[in-house]
């Protein structure tokens, strides 16, 4: 594997749903994501992908509080890339998605394309954001959920709603499953129709880390973190983030795969 760029692990370390009633160490507030990042950072982590809660734990949009977020990264692990998200967890309208990024202008963010761009019928608003994202150089992560997902977003960018500076998307396996369980084939219909993207996959359930070795193996890159699985690859609870990272680390050295650090990873996917 030594022809293929540096993996880039990413962590999603709370995601918008679970809390501490679903594993204790799940980090909740700004502070407890921090601490989260950093020692995911010593794993091999190179970009965070940040959730925020508010003061009653409930996923938020709420640029305050990124900001904080932002800040608090900035100061106590420099040399990890945020990716904030935009995820609707049904209670934001794109356009509120949209102004959080307007409003803080972010280096990263993960917008997915079925809330952004829902159907065709009006994309005037879809086609005027991913302009003014790639103006602005916000670099954006389009989540896909299957196959269509990837078909559409080519379709898109070969009519010009979507500039084609954007060259980053994340496969996210099992979200359709039976109680959410993502197994390691759920890939193989993305990489039949995918593009010629840098992509990440992350899966949910106990067989996460079967699917990112899979995805390492096509060429891929990770995403792993307690936002989708609890579990380690041999069955037991984790006992935090950094543990499911290190698994993927391990692996990739095992496969002589350079880790990317975050220095590299903005080179790979052209932030500025």
């Amino acid at each position: 594997m030594n022809n293929l760029e540096p993996l880039m692990i990413m962590v999603a370390p709370n995601g918008a749903r679970r809390n501490q009633q679903d594993h204790s160490a799940l980090p909740m507030t700004i502070e407890q994501t921090v601490a989260e990042a950093w020692a995911c950072h010593q794993a091999g982590a190179c970009i965070l992908h940040g959730h925020i809660r508010d003061q009653q734990g409930n996923h938020s949009l709420d640029a305050g509080l990124y900001r904080e977020l932002l800040a608090q990264m900035a100061s106590s692990v420099p040399n990890m890339l945020v990716q904030i998200t935009t995820e609707a967890v049904g209670q934001y309208t794109a356009e509120q998605q949209i102004a959080l990024l307007k409003t803080l202008q972010p280096k990263m963010a993960s917008v997915a394309l079925r809330e952004l761009a829902p159907d065709n019928s009006d994309q005037t608003q879809a086609k005027h954001f991913f302009s003014w994202a790639a103006e602005a150089q916000v670099h954006l992560q389009i989540i896909l959920y299957d196959a269509s997902d990837v078909t559409r977003l080519r379709q898109l960018k070969h009519t010009g709603v979507i500039a084609n500076k954007t060259s980053c998307v994340l496969y996210v396996l099992g979200r359709y499953r039976k109680n959410l369980q993502a197994q390691a084939d759920d890939l193989d219909e993305f990489l039949q129709a995918k593009n010629q993207d840098h992509w990440f996959a992350c899966a949910f359930g106990k067989e996460e880390h079967a699917c990112i070795t899979h995805a390492i193996d096509n060429g891929g890159h990770a995403r792993v973190g307690f936002e989708n699985n609890l579990w380690l690859p041999s069955g037991e609870l984790a006992h935090s983030n950094q543990a499911l990272v290190e698994a993927v680390a391990n692996y990739a050295h095992q496969q002589k795969r350079a880790i990317a650090t975050a220095q590299d990873a903005s080179i790979i996917l052209g932030i500025k």
